[in-house]
């Protein structure tokens, strides 16, 4: 046993509780059908031309039916007589190459086969123009060659900074479009000025760029799509902030103020931009977003597979595991610090050997006089917080709330002989 071990060693860790979440669950149930539907109306298919060479764009998030909506929109294009093809729209992502980005519309089953376009990824780019302060407004070089460009994305709120437009459809148009350089121009001046910049360059594209149609969705708090829209260039505009708005409201959240230690099993690019969604968390990378429960210690156990070593988020933990750091790809980890400017997230949290290790430094380490009423929460990751975990102390909190239910007996860690989690 190593001297960090045995610092934490006497630490208890209390017994704990399996809680469900109700959250309003209302969902689009034909989500195909419905796009469907909306794309085959006259202010949609009088936009479209024969012979046209259109852009799809699609980004790297875990949007829900990504690949059924994709499939849907190259289809629809096919019917009108044009010819598809998917552009990878996700600013530094995938490594910030062309290959990478391909490879992580691959993981989310944005597969050619599977929707029926070539992908066709590049990280060149061409500046179309600049906003007043000089900031140059950069564009994918293939999609600015084709005859229109579709936009397909999630309307969310970002996790750095708050306004009008966060993460949605023009953050897709300025930053995804934009490519490494763009999202980098994007965020040079800081977080501070994102909910200026993200509109502006989006209009510039708006402006110079043929983008055709977007379709926006927002997800309910288990982040199945619960509203769908097909925007025209303008409409975009006037109704995303509408769109955020809902998307606030239907934001999952841990029903707690006050947590000692959260434990999250896992982070990962695809889970959020940040490895775990600070909404949730309210452990935020900059001082430009708010939200969420005030939270001691976190810690952070392991990485995703599809996240292919990309640890950005695991700095804005206090603890994780040497088995998450000996799974760091530093490159695309600092890659994502480089572009958005923020590098407190790329940073390696204090890592212990072992997830009981772990686990036992953040209560040795939450401030409080008896460790064994420690408030512990423990989640798969953010986007599933419909079932979560608790400590036992905290069954009074959720007997007061209607929202929560106890959903199992009050139980034990088990942990392997490496200190582990076996369950």
């Amino acid at each position: 046993m190593g001297i960090l071990e045995q610092l934490v060693q006497d630490i208890p860790i209390p017994k704990m509780v399996k809680v469900k979440q109700h959250f309003d669950n209302q969902q689009i149930d034909d989500l195909t059908q419905e796009l469907s539907k909306r794309l085959h109306t006259e202010r949609i298919e009088q936009r479209i031309r024969p012979g046209m060479e259109i852009a799809v764009a699609v980004g790297s998030r875990g949007l829900d039916r990504i690949v059924e909506m994709t499939k849907v929109t190259v289809d629809f294009l096919k019917e009108q007589g044009a010819a598809p093809f998917i552009v990878p729209c996700m600013g530094s992502h995938g490594g910030a190459t062309g290959p990478g980005q391909k490879a992580v519309l691959e993981h989310l089953g944005v597969k050619e086969e599977v929707v029926g376009a070539e992908i066709r990824s590049s990280m060149e780019v061409i500046k179309i123009d600049e906003l007043e302060n000089g900031l140059p407004v950069y564009i994918d070089k293939l999609a600015s060659e084709a005859d229109g460009i579709v936009v397909i994305n999630r309307v969310k709120p970002h996790t750095a900074f708050r306004g009008p437009y966060e993460s949605g459809i023009m953050k897709m148009i300025s930053i995804g479009l934009g490519k490494q350089k763009g999202a980098e121009a994007c965020h040079q001046l800081g977080f501070k000025h994102m909910a200026e910049y993200v509109p502006a360059m989006g209009k510039v594209i708006l402006d110079k760029m043929p983008i055709l149609f977007a379709i926006a969705t927002v997800e309910n708090a288990f982040d199945k799509v619960a509203r769908l829209e097909v925007l025209l260039p303008n409409e975009i505009v006037e109704q995303e902030p509408d769109l955020q708005k809902l998307a606030k409201a239907s934001l999952p959240k841990l029903m707690f103020d006050q947590i000692d230690v959260l434990i999250i099993d896992q982070i990962g690019k695809n889970i959020s931009g940040d490895g775990m969604d600070p909404n949730i968390t309210g452990r935020y990378p900059t001082p430009y977003a708010y939200g969420g429960p005030e939270v001691t210690k976190m810690v952070v156990l392991d990485l995703t597979e599809a996240t292919e070593g990309n640890a950005n988020g695991v700095g804005t933990a206090d603890f994780t595991t040497e088995r998450l750091v000996d799974k760091m790809d530093r490159e695309a980890t600092y890659a994502n610090g480089l572009t958005s400017t923020v590098v407190g997230p790329t940073h390696i949290s204090t890592a212990m050997p072992n997830e009981k290790a772990a686990i036992q430094a953040a209560i040795k380490t939450c401030n409080i006089l008896d460790f064994h009423k420690a408030r512990v929460v423990r989640i798969k990751n953010t986007l599933e917080i419909g079932e979560i975990e608790v400590s036992e102390n905290m069954l009074t909190d959720v007997a007061e709330n209607e929202s929560l239910e106890k959903a199992s007996e009050v139980y034990a860690w088990h942990f392997d002989q490496e200190g582990n989690l076996t369950q």
